[in-house]
């Protein structure tokens, strides 16, 4: 149930806003507010990575262009046919596409 505006004054009148921010700060230089999140990244973003290739260089391997390589990596399109494949080997062989890209 909601509390009302009378309800809600008074609540707030007995806190020490300033006490609960210096908390706050504290707690996060401790680390004790330290959350952690699991990022999931997209396959392409990650072969990418593995392979050690910038962006325009990895787009210019796999034969698109940079703008196609961004829409997969931020998940606005998906990669298909070869390029699909070819992800997939610099995700389990980086080192491959990294002599494919001499």
């Amino acid at each position: 149930m909601p509390m009302t505006e009378n309800e809600l004054q008074k609540r707030d009148a007995a806190r020490d806003l300033g006490a609960e921010l210096l908390e706050s700060v504290r707690e996060m230089k401790s680390g004790r507010a330290a959350k952690i999140h699991n990022v999931a990244i997209a396959p392409v973003v990650s072969a990418r990575m593995k392979s050690g290739l910038s962006q325009s260089a990895f787009a210019k391997l796999l034969g698109v262009s940079i703008r196609t390589l961004q829409d997969w990596e931020q998940g606005r399109r998906t990669p298909s046919g070869a390029a699909k494949t070819l992800i997939a080997i610099a995700e389990r062989r980086p080192e491959v596409l990294r002599e494919a890209a001499i």
